[in-house]
């Protein structure tokens, strides 16, 4: 079980309601379960973001496979609009 930060962008930043906060988890599949726990906005802004875990993009790989580990910084960003 690794410790690290999550930070949240734009959307994902209102819907938790914090810019960012610790975590314990095993893997980025583990930690979208806990930080979406009871919070339905968050959970439907995670649906459509994308990750960054210690600066690099998951992409599209299955988030079971994406191992944390500590010290790690995983950054939720959501769809931003414009270009």
């Amino acid at each position: 079980m690794a410790t690290g930060l999550i930070r949240y962008w734009a959307a994902a930043k209102d819907a938790a309601g914090v810019a960012e906060e610790p975590f314990e988890a095993a893997t980025l599949a583990d930690l979208m379960t806990k930080i979406t726990f009871d919070r339905e906005e968050l959970a439907r802004v995670v649906r459509r973001s994308s990750f960054l875990v210690n600066g690099d993009p998951v992409g599209r790989r299955p988030h079971d496979s994406i191992v944390l580990t500590d010290g790690a910084t995983v950054e939720v960003l959501p769809p931003f609009a414009g270009g």
